[in-house]
């Protein structure tokens, strides 16, 4: 089995940060310094950073995507919504990844995946526009076979399966669990059988981790809110390597 790649999503850093510091964020006093949490991040063993530059900006900031995208060696990986203004923040800035996601003002975090069939033409011409500009686009969906397909139709060649609702029953519900486990999993081969690159996401914490990894052909896991939960104990740096060492 080949090595798993850890994309480490710091949104949650920067939402302790904006607990304060809401209204000035550049302060010299504002905490916890982003720059420094990635760092710490791959230093832990991160292959990349994901980073959610929301609509609303109720965490990460422009000028924090900005510093990021900075960073030398640092391959980050930028979640957005399917709209103009995000596209365009993107084209600009050109991450090395970006994947396309849903968005609702109403949640906390992102609760589902895109609908490409419903939004076929917008996601089209996404995915055409940013894979002109040398960005790796992925699309965040859940393991529906017409939404495979439809990621095939549209042009992109990676795909992050939304592993929310196993992660949820994992431990608490057995036969739902086991059920979106073998969805997760259908998906998987079907998706590699296209000839797409199969990343998965959302929900993956330090217990999970190990059922996550035996998930087929997954090329990359981006995992966000357990490991920033962990840092907040141990400091990021050694929070990352567990969850590496989960993964291993």
């Amino acid at each position: 089995m080949s090595k798993l790649r850890l994309g480490v999503n710091i949104d949650h850093a920067a939402t302790v940060r904006q607990a304060r510091y809401r209204d000035d964020h550049l302060s010299p006093h504002a905490e916890p310094n982003l720059i420094a949490i990635a760092q710490a991040a791959l230093a832990g063993g991160a292959d990349g950073i994901t980073v959610h530059l929301r609509e609303d900006r109720r965490h990460l900031q422009d000028s924090d995507l900005a510093d990021l995208l900075s960073l030398p060696n640092c391959r980050i990986n930028l979640e957005l919504a399917c709209t103009e203004e995000m596209v365009a923040i993107a084209l600009r800035s050109k991450p090395a990844a970006a994947c396309l996601v849903p968005e609702s003002r109403q949640e906390i975090t992102t609760e589902g995946g895109l609908n490409i069939v419903g939004h076929f033409e917008r996601v089209r011409k996404t995915v055409s526009a940013l894979t002109h500009a040398g960005i790796e686009v992925s699309l965040f969906i859940d393991a529906d076979p017409g939404q495979i397909e439809a990621a095939i139709a549209v042009g992109a060649p990676v795909i992050e399966l939304h592993t929310g609702a196993w992660a949820r029953a994992y431990g608490v519900d057995t036969e739902k669990s086991q059920r979106e486990f073998e969805r997760l999993k259908a998906g998987c081969v079907q998706a590699h059988r296209l000839g797409l690159i199969v990343n998965a996401g959302h929900g993956i914490n330090y217990v999970n981790a190990k059922i996550a990894r035996q998930l087929p052909h997954i090329h990359e896991l981006n995992i966000g809110h357990s490991i920033v939960a962990r840092a907040l104990l141990v400091g990021m740096q050694s929070a990352v390597a567990e969850m590496r060492l989960a993964l291993s």
